[in-house]
């Protein structure tokens, strides 16, 4: 059979290649049927277009690959490769399909690099679709449904991504296991280390490991889903896993045909489950596992429990002390825990409860689906190496018995809604807890009967009291009164455990970092309850510092508008200085307007929107706020973009109050980014209202016309954006200046009114600027224009900028500045 297979390869080569067929026209399939090829350039669509199969390569035209994406989503996203282990080193390749149901894929110079191996003689009428579900099958053509005869479909040889409809499928009679492989690298899909498959041993459970080591558990089946799983990042799916003598079989549907979802194996061995945003194309992660320490399989050691919430995070389970105590004092908890007083089998042992709890390790556990919770209890009770139960199936109060031996491992307290677990204790052990937890309910009851009589004494003083307000800030300062002078900041935001922030970025991991500002590195958090975060670390390097810092914390405590971001809490830890600000999933307006590709994702009217709630952030920070702030930073890349594109202004390390009746103000520390600073400030130190307004005006014409204020030249009269918008203006060409974005004429008008508010907040001298008031009015139309002067750091046809410097030609650098220093 095996020489018969090798003779039709080298018939169907030679056939094939023998006849120099055209690799130059481009064709798109629906189906293939024998002989019939996809060579270089072509592709093979879905029904309704949502996948698309072909050849690809990741920018090495010697390593190309076959394989299956989503046809309509940029940039490209695989999500299965035929050949992955074996690229095809030139572009003389085709696929086609045998008679007998086999795909090959036939390299020029090779020969046979790839075959599905799907040959069957039972069927000689064979066809190849790429189903929406992103099944590539090799079915009989004589049946038209799609779940008609299949010989062979690619979702039974899965490569990183698991999609909704796939089977992690173990035949636990003949083999083989089917499971998720990451890739080596991001842009190598050979097979690389890490696994997501289905643990058979014991109870099966859904795991991550990197060879034989396991890493992560996202536990058993409980029935609703697996005991790691969190109920609420789950209420999009419908899970299935089915158990029996033959098979262990686990997939997953989506819930709604509205939802694009998929879950991948990352080439670090995480887990990312993303979903598809309409709104913002682009993908959005959902899930990350591991999602901190606590999820590392076995982190605090055997016969402990993990809690991400507590601090320390390990503990000994009740009736367990420390295997190595001075280790376990220094957070070295790999050393488990081992029992205080040993069980008595014949008579005497007993239970206790620990609830919500994702279960430990199952691997080594015994399950029968018929007992009750009791009848599991006794069967515990009678084996002296039985430990601990638990039901085996969650729903409808519980069911099934779930027994686990000699040790546990890899019990943690669940981020939702766990289940209970009964550990196995000597009846003197049982005793103690019991008293110590009586004692403990003596001390909280005597501490609650006093925080009850002093609530009670405060809430009569205040009621008495003309001026709660200023009271309760009196209290306030009492109970800071005694604090460090380095915490004096931390008052006014909520203070995060430096640990719990080293969980949430996985140790400030270069895979969560979202990018680098003035202050320092950003990186993306995954709080404990599955809360996003952004966690802005002040870097030693960095030109700002405490003062920065306290600054910051200080203003964004005090500021709440829809157009600002929304500061979190802060951290302090020794030298360390975080800052934990909600999550932006868009980034900033920078990574779309100055981009070919993204920026086509906003259309004028997503732009003006931006602009009008730039404009009404920062009137809130000039006017409406308790103190009037002068951002001092504001720029493209300080605009972030939230789930619903909404901008929010954020980066206020600069920032500076004013009084009410002061109108500016000197610094010899100048301090921003070249571009957005206007020349009273850039060269004198003079700062007022009139600078945000100033910055404001350059981020208006860089959204409009997508070009960089520093990063643009006009090559024929070497101007900058400012430069070049004003010439337009007096040439009465303004419509030159937009972005190359699709824009109907009615809208032509309004963008024409934006570029002239634009040019009217860039203006020379700052007392012809208007007010953040007057531009939001002028934005909306309802106020006439004046004529606008010409700008700050205009390069006319004499290179003579405005200042009375002189230049050779607009810069193309942007750059943050500290002490007149690139940052």
């Amino acid at each position: 059979m095996e020489n018969h297979h090798k003779v039709l390869m080298l018939m169907v080569y030679t056939f094939f290649f023998s006849s120099t067929p055209s690799f130059s026209k481009q064709n798109t399939f629906t189906t293939i049927v024998p002989y019939q090829f996809i060579q270089y350039n072509d592709t093979l669509v879905s029904a309704a277009g949502t996948f698309e199969a072909g050849f690809f390569n990741f920018g090495d035209p010697q390593r190309q690959y076959f394989g299956i994406w989503y046809k309509r989503m940029l940039p490209r996203t695989i999500v299965w490769v035929a050949n992955r282990n074996n690229p095809i080193q030139n572009s003389t390749v085709i696929l086609k399909l045998t008679h007998q149901g086999s795909l090959v894929i036939l390299d020029g110079s090779r020969g046979v690099i790839w075959s599905s191996n799907s040959s069957r003689i039972e069927s000689k009428s064979v066809v190849v679709k790429l189903l929406d579900s992103g099944n590539l099958v090799v079915k009989d053509a004589n049946i038209s449904s799609e779940n008609g005869k299949v010989l062979w479909e690619s979702f039974d040889y899965p490569g990183n991504t698991f999609l909704s409809g796939m089977k992690l499928r173990s035949n636990l009679l003949t083999g083989p296991y089917k499971y998720i492989t990451s890739w080596r690298s991001p842009n190598d899909p050979a097979d690389g280390d890490f696994s997501y498959r289905v643990d058979t041993h014991g109870f099966p459970q859904l795991i991550v490991a990197k060879g034989t080591k396991l890493l992560y558990r996202a536990g058993s089946w409980n029935g609703f889903l697996f005991t790691g799983f969190s109920r609420q990042t789950h209420g999009i799916y419908n899970l299935s896993f089915v158990v029996n003598d033959k098979e262990i079989c686990y997939q997953y549907e989506i819930m709604s045909s509205s939802i694009t979802s998929r879950m991948t194996l990352d080439s670090d061995g995480f887990q990312h489950n993303f979903l598809w945003l309409d709104m913002t194309e682009n993908w959005k992660v959902t899930v990350t596992r591991p999602a901190n320490r606590c999820d590392h399989y076995a982190f605090c050691g055997i016969n402990s429990n993990c809690n991400i919430n507590d601090s320390p995070i390990c503990e000994c389970l009740d009736g367990f002390v420390p295997k190595f105590q001075a280790k376990w004092n220094s957070s070295d908890w790999s050393g488990g825990c081992v029992r205080r007083t040993k069980l008595n089998c014949v008579n005497g042992d007993g239970f206790f409860k620990y609830a919500n709890m994702k279960l430990p390790d199952t691997s080594s556990s015994w399950f029968d689906k018929r007992l009750s919770l009791e009848e599991c209890k006794t069967v515990c009770l009678k084996n002296c190496s039985c430990i601990a139960y638990a039901n085996l199936d969650a729903r409808d109060g519980g069911s099934g018995c779930l027994l686990w031996f000699d040790v546990i491992v890899d019990m943690t307290k669940h981020v939702d809604q766990g289940q209970d677990i009964y550990i196995r204790l000597a009846s003197s052990e049982l005793d103690h807890i019991k008293n110590k937890r009586n004692l403990n309910m003596k001390k909280l009851v005597g501490t609650f009967g006093g925080v009850i009589a002093f609530i009670l004494g405060l809430t009569a003083l205040l009621l008495v009291s003309s001026t709660f307000r200023k009271k309760l800030g009196y209290i306030k300062k009492l109970i800071l009164w005694n604090h460090k002078e380095e915490k004096k900041e931390d008052d006014l935001a909520t203070i995060f455990d430096f640990s719990t922030v080293i969980n949430a970025t996985n140790n400030f991991s270069n895979k969560y970092k979202l990018g680098e500002g003035g202050f320092g590195p950003v990186y993306k958090g995954i709080l404990a309850y599955g809360q996003e975060v952004a966690v802005k670390r002040l870097s030693k390097t960095s030109g700002q510092g405490t003062e920065e810092f306290k600054n910051e914390v200080k203003l964004m405590a005090t500021l709440q508008h829809r157009n600002l971001v929304k500061l979190l809490g802060c951290s302090i830890q020794q030298d360390e200085r975080l800052l934990i600000y909600e999550f932006m999933p868009n980034r900033s307006l920078d990574f779309f307007i100055f981009d070919s590709t993204r920026s086509k994702l906003l259309d004028w009217t997503k732009r003006l929107e931006i602009i009008d709630g730039i404009a009404r952030g920062m009137l809130y920070l000039h006017q409406d706020s308790t103190l009037r702030i002068i951002h001092r930073d504001l720029k493209t890349s300080n605009i972030l973009l939230d789930i619903n594109m909404i901008p929010k202004i954020s980066d206020f390390g600069l920032a500076r109050s004013f009084m009410e009746d002061q109108a500016e103000a000197n610094t010899n520390r100048v301090m921003g980014t070249y571009g957005y600073m206007p020349p009273e400030y850039a060269v004198h130190g003079s700062f007022s209202l009139k600078s945000d307004v100033f910055s404001f005006g350059v981020v208006v014409l860089e959204i409009i016309s997508g070009k960089k204020n520093r990063g643009f030249c006009d090559p024929q009269n070497h101007l900058n954006l400012l430069g070049h918008a004003w010439r337009l203006w007096i040439e009465e060409r303004s419509l030159e200046l937009i972005a190359d974005i699709l824009y109907d004429e009615s809208v032509s008008s309004e963008i024409i009114r934006f570029i002239h508010v634009g040019l009217l907040c860039v203006q020379h001298k700052p007392e012809n600027r208007p007010t953040m008031s007057s531009v939001v009015f002028m934005l909306k139309g309802e106020k006439l224009l004046p004529k606008p002067s010409e700008p700050g750091f205009y390069a006319g046809r004499d290179n003579t900028i405005s200042t009375g410097s002189s230049s050779k030609g607009c810069s193309v650098n942007e750059a943050s500045i500290s002490l007149l220093e690139a940052r």
